[in-house]
């Protein structure tokens, strides 16, 4: 029986591989200055999403994702 908690998923559509990067967003037109949006990352679209975010001037922050930690 597990009772750790699954990894979370690359954001990228129809990638289904374990996260380790953070992508923290938000779109100023619409978002207020402390609203972030948040996408997961694997190693292969960490690069691919930034760009998608980059190209649309979106401010945006790229940071490892912390592994999950689960209780005793």
């Amino acid at each position: 029986m597990s009772t750790g908690e699954s990894p979370a998923q690359c954001s990228r559509a129809g990638c289904r591989a374990a996260a380790s990067w953070l992508i923290r967003w938000r779109n100023p037109r619409i978002h207020s200055a402390d609203r972030w949006k948040s996408w997961v990352a694997c190693d292969e679209h960490r690069e691919y999403l930034r760009e998608f975010l980059a190209a649309r001037s979106f401010p945006l922050d790229v940071s490892p994702l912390d592994p999950v930690v689960s209780g005793p």
